[in-house]
């Protein structure tokens, strides 16, 4: 039997900003069998247009499937598969570390060197947040595990082009 190779993709999605997009992306990955890794909407520079940015891991053969159906939904204005070596993307996590007077410097010293912030400080623990990639913040939950995480929460990837290059959306 054949191996296949799935890897690592990420897709930029300019849709219509109208009820119930999310869940009709969401259907559609869902119907087909689709693994979903992240999906994260936003607003955009254009008042109505919202971005998706969906990471999901397929072969070559599934994601040109991916496509194809994300331009078949009616609210969906573009669709654009995101090359790695082009492409800007970043995550943001935020960890709740245990941390008391006796090891408290140790930790933001930590969070200090990823350039994450301490957004909350509790008698027996510290909040942190950080963005990058998904490489960075699990170089920063490693450096963090001795210090005991007790919650943690990270959101799925967005993404942009390097560059001038844009997603403008067509016939606006």
């Amino acid at each position: 039997m054949a191996q296949t190779d799935f890897s690592r993709h990420i897709l930029s999605v300019l849709v219509e900003d109208i009820d119930g997009i999310i869940s009709r992306v969401a259907a559609m990955f869902t119907r087909r069998g689709f693994n979903l890794v992240s999906l994260v909407s936003g607003t955009t520079e254009t008042e109505g247009i919202n971005r998706i940015t969906i990471v999901v891991d397929a072969d070559e053969v599934a994601i040109e499937q991916i496509t194809k159906q994300l331009n078949k939904l009616i609210p969906v204005l573009k669709v654009v598969r995101l090359a790695e070596e082009t492409t800007i993307a970043r995550a943001l996590m935020m960890v709740k570390v245990s941390a008391d007077a006796s090891n408290r410097p140790q930790v933001v010293d930590a969070a200090n060197i990823f350039r994450a912030r301490v957004v909350d400080v509790a008698p027996e623990s510290v909040v942190i947040e950080a963005t990058g990639t998904q490489g960075k913040l699990r170089a920063l939950l490693d450096v963090l595990e001795p210090f005991g995480i007790r919650e943690l929460i990270s959101s799925g990837q967005i993404a942009l082009h390097r560059g001038p290059k844009t997603m403008a959306p067509q016939n606006r």
